[in-house]
């Protein structure tokens, strides 16, 4: 079903959107590890979004707006680390979609942060395996969802999310030594 432009469509767009704001926010934030860089991708994904609404097909928004986002990212976070310049947003008027009090974005996202030992080990993981855990592991995409967002077939994306999960797991063993979660064996 495609949705057709007008004042429905608007509202419906708005309503959806903020339903998943925390997670393309978090999304975001983990790709660009920059508040304001976050920020920005998240804002013009939203606006990309809206001026594609017509042409969605109403299977699964948040997956069809991670895929948005995930694709801005890596063709302008790409660019830019290619060319070494900044890619200004185009200024919209676009009001950003509001959280009921409770459910502030940003409390969201500081709230289920992860240490920063374990972002840390998450960003040394190769970009395109830990897209696919970050929207798996820590989004609760289902596989398909993965596949959908990223466009690329199930099987890329099991095969990303176990090697990521191998590179996430090889990073942490220290931190968790360190820590006293596992225990080295006798003959380290």
């Amino acid at each position: 079903m495609l949705f057709k432009r007008g004042r429905s469509a608007r509202e419906q767009f708005e309503r959806q959107t903020e339903a998943i704001f925390p997670a393309l926010m978090g999304v975001a934030l983990r790709l660009t590890r920059n508040q304001e860089e976050a920020e920005d991708l998240t804002q013009e994904a939203i606006v990309r979004g809206f001026d594609a609404f017509d042409r969605f097909d109403g299977q699964n928004f948040k997956a069809w707006m991670l895929r948005i986002l995930t694709n801005l990212y890596i063709n302008r976070y790409r660019r830019l680390k290619r060319t070494g310049t900044n890619v200004s947003l185009d200024e919209e008027k676009m009001q950003e979609p509001a959280a009921p009090e409770g459910e502030l974005p940003d409390r969201a996202i500081l709230d289920s942060m992860l240490s920063a030992d374990v972002e840390a080990a998450l960003e040394r993981v190769p970009e395109s395996f830990r897209l696919a855990v970050i929207l798996s592991d820590l989004e609760g995409l289902s596989y398909e969802e993965v596949a959908q967002a990223l466009e690329v077939p199930i099987g890329t994306v099991r095969s990303r999310i176990a090697r990521g999960r191998a590179h996430l797991r090889a990073e942490l063993e220290s931190f968790a030594v360190e820590m006293g979660y596992i225990k080295r064996s006798a003959g380290e």
